[in-house]
Protein backbone atom coordinates (compact mmCIF):
# COMPACT_ATOMS: atom_id res chain seq x y z
CA UNK A 1 0.00 0.00 0.00
CA UNK A 2 3.13 1.98 1.08
CA UNK A 3 4.73 1.71 -2.51
CA UNK A 4 1.27 2.61 -4.16
CA UNK A 5 0.42 5.93 -2.17
CA UNK A 6 4.38 6.88 -3.04
CA UNK A 7 4.07 6.24 -6.70
CA UNK A 8 0.53 7.89 -7.28
CA UNK A 9 0.84 11.14 -4.98
CA UNK A 10 2.32 13.57 -7.33
CA UNK A 11 -0.55 12.80 -9.37
CA UNK A 12 -3.31 12.13 -7.17
CA UNK A 13 -2.75 15.79 -5.38
CA UNK A 14 -3.61 17.24 -8.65
CA UNK A 15 -6.18 15.05 -9.18
CA UNK A 16 -7.79 16.23 -5.83
CA UNK A 17 -7.57 19.79 -6.73
CA UNK A 18 -9.18 19.29 -9.73
CA UNK A 19 -11.69 17.07 -8.42
CA UNK A 20 -12.26 19.65 -5.80
CA UNK A 21 -12.21 22.68 -8.26
CA UNK A 22 -15.33 20.83 -9.82
CA UNK A 23 -17.10 20.47 -6.60
CA UNK A 24 -16.53 24.06 -5.86
CA UNK A 25 -17.92 25.04 -9.45
CA UNK A 26 -20.93 22.95 -8.52
CA UNK A 27 -21.49 24.58 -5.28
CA UNK A 28 -21.69 27.76 -6.70
CA UNK A 29 -24.36 26.73 -9.39
CA UNK A 30 -26.81 25.76 -6.56
CA UNK A 31 -29.03 28.80 -4.57
CA UNK A 32 -26.49 31.01 -2.64
CA UNK A 33 -27.65 29.93 0.85
CA UNK A 34 -25.02 30.88 3.62
CA UNK A 35 -24.53 26.93 4.25
CA UNK A 36 -23.93 27.07 0.59
CA UNK A 37 -21.44 29.73 0.59
CA UNK A 38 -19.89 28.29 3.59
CA UNK A 39 -18.69 24.93 1.59
CA UNK A 40 -17.48 26.87 -1.28
CA UNK A 41 -15.44 28.78 1.29
CA UNK A 42 -14.20 25.59 3.00
CA UNK A 43 -13.56 24.27 -0.78
CA UNK A 44 -11.42 26.87 -1.81
CA UNK A 45 -9.09 26.37 1.07
CA UNK A 46 -8.67 22.94 0.67
CA UNK A 47 -8.19 23.26 -3.05
CA UNK A 48 -5.52 25.97 -2.14
CA UNK A 49 -3.77 23.54 0.82
CA UNK A 50 -3.44 21.19 -2.45
CA UNK A 51 -2.36 23.21 -5.15
CA UNK A 52 0.26 24.75 -2.89
CA UNK A 53 1.26 21.29 -1.78
CA UNK A 54 1.56 19.71 -5.44
CA UNK A 55 3.57 23.07 -6.46
CA UNK A 56 6.33 21.26 -4.24
CA UNK A 57 7.04 19.01 -6.89
CA UNK A 58 7.88 21.90 -9.43
CA UNK A 59 8.90 25.45 -7.02
CA UNK A 60 12.77 25.99 -5.51
CA UNK A 61 12.31 25.37 -1.58
CA UNK A 62 12.91 29.54 -0.99
CA UNK A 63 9.40 30.02 -3.26
CA UNK A 64 7.62 27.07 -1.30
CA UNK A 65 8.50 29.08 2.40
CA UNK A 66 7.30 32.03 0.99
CA UNK A 67 3.56 30.77 0.41
CA UNK A 68 3.38 27.34 2.59
CA UNK A 69 2.39 30.01 5.63
CA UNK A 70 -0.86 30.81 3.48
CA UNK A 71 -1.71 27.48 3.53
CA UNK A 72 -1.66 27.48 7.23
CA UNK A 73 -3.45 30.64 7.60
CA UNK A 74 -6.23 29.80 5.15
CA UNK A 75 -6.62 26.78 6.92
CA UNK A 76 -7.28 27.97 10.58
CA UNK A 77 -9.57 30.74 9.22
CA UNK A 78 -11.73 28.41 6.96
CA UNK A 79 -11.80 24.45 8.19
CA UNK A 80 -14.20 26.57 11.45
CA UNK A 81 -17.24 27.28 8.89
CA UNK A 82 -18.08 23.64 9.61
CA UNK A 83 -19.05 24.75 12.28
CA UNK A 84 -21.86 27.19 10.78
CA UNK A 85 -22.93 24.69 8.27
CA UNK A 86 -23.66 22.29 10.97
CA UNK A 87 -25.78 25.06 12.42
CA UNK A 88 -27.21 25.67 9.33
CA UNK A 89 -28.00 21.89 8.56
CA UNK A 90 -29.18 21.58 12.10
CA UNK A 91 -32.30 24.37 11.23
CA UNK A 92 -30.69 26.38 15.07
CA UNK A 93 -32.82 29.14 15.41
CA UNK A 94 -30.96 32.63 14.92
CA UNK A 95 -30.43 33.28 18.51
CA UNK A 96 -28.31 30.35 19.13
CA UNK A 97 -26.53 30.59 15.50
CA UNK A 98 -25.36 34.38 16.35
CA UNK A 99 -23.93 32.30 19.40
CA UNK A 100 -22.28 29.86 16.52
CA UNK A 101 -21.28 32.50 14.65
CA UNK A 102 -19.73 34.39 17.48
CA UNK A 103 -17.44 31.39 18.59
CA UNK A 104 -17.08 30.51 14.99
CA UNK A 105 -15.04 33.76 14.44
CA UNK A 106 -13.25 33.57 17.14
CA UNK A 107 -12.09 30.39 16.72
CA UNK A 108 -10.98 31.63 13.32
CA UNK A 109 -8.99 34.60 14.71
CA UNK A 110 -7.17 31.57 16.98
CA UNK A 111 -6.72 29.76 13.90
CA UNK A 112 -5.15 32.66 11.69
CA UNK A 113 -2.91 33.31 14.72
CA UNK A 114 -2.06 29.67 15.16
CA UNK A 115 -1.08 29.97 11.05
CA UNK A 116 0.93 32.78 11.92
CA UNK A 117 2.76 31.33 14.71
CA UNK A 118 3.65 27.65 12.71
CA UNK A 119 7.21 27.06 12.35
CA UNK A 120 7.80 25.48 8.81
CA UNK A 121 10.23 23.05 8.21
CA UNK A 122 10.94 21.74 4.87
CA UNK A 123 9.75 17.77 4.40
CA UNK A 124 10.18 15.58 1.58
CA UNK A 125 8.58 12.54 0.24
CA UNK A 126 7.91 11.06 -3.16
CA UNK A 127 9.41 13.79 -4.72
CA UNK A 128 7.08 16.46 -3.75
CA UNK A 129 8.58 19.31 -0.79
CA UNK A 130 6.15 20.41 1.62
CA UNK A 131 6.62 22.92 4.43
CA UNK A 132 5.30 21.04 7.41
CA UNK A 133 5.21 22.32 11.30
CA UNK A 134 8.46 21.90 13.25
CA UNK A 135 9.59 20.86 16.61
CA UNK A 136 9.83 24.71 17.10
CA UNK A 137 6.08 25.65 17.01
CA UNK A 138 4.73 27.08 20.35
CA UNK A 139 2.49 24.33 21.81
CA UNK A 140 -0.02 26.18 22.18
CA UNK A 141 -0.15 26.26 18.06
CA UNK A 142 -0.14 22.82 18.21
CA UNK A 143 -3.01 22.75 20.12
CA UNK A 144 -4.95 24.83 18.19
CA UNK A 145 -4.41 22.92 15.01
CA UNK A 146 -5.21 19.65 16.50
CA UNK A 147 -9.11 21.61 17.78
CA UNK A 148 -9.28 22.65 14.02
CA UNK A 149 -8.26 18.91 12.52
CA UNK A 150 -10.37 16.69 15.03
CA UNK A 151 -12.74 19.40 16.56
CA UNK A 152 -14.43 20.43 14.11
CA UNK A 153 -14.60 17.23 12.63
CA UNK A 154 -16.24 15.16 15.09
CA UNK A 155 -19.45 17.40 15.75
CA UNK A 156 -19.94 17.37 12.16
CA UNK A 157 -20.57 13.67 12.59
CA UNK A 158 -22.64 13.95 15.53
CA UNK A 159 -24.26 16.83 13.81
CA UNK A 160 -24.60 14.22 11.37
CA UNK A 161 -26.37 11.56 13.05
CA UNK A 162 -29.02 14.35 14.18
CA UNK A 163 -30.06 15.10 10.84
CA UNK A 164 -29.70 11.73 9.49
CA UNK A 165 -32.54 11.19 11.94
CA UNK A 166 -34.50 14.00 11.64
CA UNK A 167 -34.02 14.92 7.60
CA UNK A 168 -33.67 11.25 6.61
CA UNK A 169 -30.19 11.85 4.54
CA UNK A 170 -27.00 10.63 5.95
CA UNK A 171 -24.67 13.22 3.42
CA UNK A 172 -23.64 15.67 6.22
CA UNK A 173 -22.85 12.40 8.68
CA UNK A 174 -20.40 10.61 6.26
CA UNK A 175 -18.86 13.75 5.45
CA UNK A 176 -17.73 14.33 8.34
CA UNK A 177 -17.08 10.12 9.16
CA UNK A 178 -14.80 10.05 6.01
CA UNK A 179 -12.59 13.34 6.93
CA UNK A 180 -12.35 11.82 10.32
CA UNK A 181 -11.28 8.10 8.68
CA UNK A 182 -8.82 9.39 6.59
CA UNK A 183 -7.26 11.61 8.94
CA UNK A 184 -6.80 9.06 11.03
CA UNK A 185 -6.00 6.41 8.14
CA UNK A 186 -2.27 7.12 7.99
CA UNK A 187 -1.38 6.69 12.01
CA UNK A 188 -3.19 3.37 11.45
CA UNK A 189 -1.34 2.19 9.09
CA UNK A 190 1.82 3.01 10.04
CA UNK A 191 2.40 6.23 7.61
CA UNK A 192 1.70 8.66 9.71
CA UNK A 193 4.25 10.89 7.51
CA UNK A 194 1.98 10.61 4.77
CA UNK A 195 -0.97 11.78 6.81
CA UNK A 196 -1.16 14.64 4.59
CA UNK A 197 -1.36 13.01 1.21
CA UNK A 198 -3.56 10.33 2.90
CA UNK A 199 -6.28 12.87 4.58
CA UNK A 200 -6.47 14.63 1.33
CA UNK A 201 -8.86 11.88 -0.12
CA UNK A 202 -10.64 12.15 3.35
CA UNK A 203 -11.23 16.15 2.36
CA UNK A 204 -12.31 15.38 -1.04
CA UNK A 205 -14.78 12.79 0.22
CA UNK A 206 -15.98 15.79 3.05
CA UNK A 207 -16.56 18.52 0.20
CA UNK A 208 -18.40 15.86 -2.03
CA UNK A 209 -21.07 15.04 0.87
CA UNK A 210 -21.28 18.88 1.61
CA UNK A 211 -21.97 19.13 -2.09
CA UNK A 212 -24.76 16.34 -2.10
CA UNK A 213 -26.39 17.73 1.11
CA UNK A 214 -26.82 21.26 0.09
CA UNK A 215 -27.90 19.77 -3.74
CA UNK A 216 -30.61 17.64 -1.97
CA UNK A 217 -31.75 20.38 0.37
CA UNK A 218 -32.51 22.06 -3.09
CA UNK A 219 -34.35 20.13 -4.82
Amino acid sequence: MRDFLLTICPYAIWSIAAAELLIAIMLLRLKKRPIVICSVLVTFGLILDAVIIGLGAFLPESVLAAISPVRFVAHGILIPLLFPICGYALKLKKPVMVGVWVFTVLLMIAGATEGIATVLEPKKIAGVVRYASSENTPGWADIISRILSFGTVIPMMIAGIVVWVKQKTPHLFLSGFFMFAFSALGPATGNSDLIFFISMFGELLMVLFLYLYCRRKQA
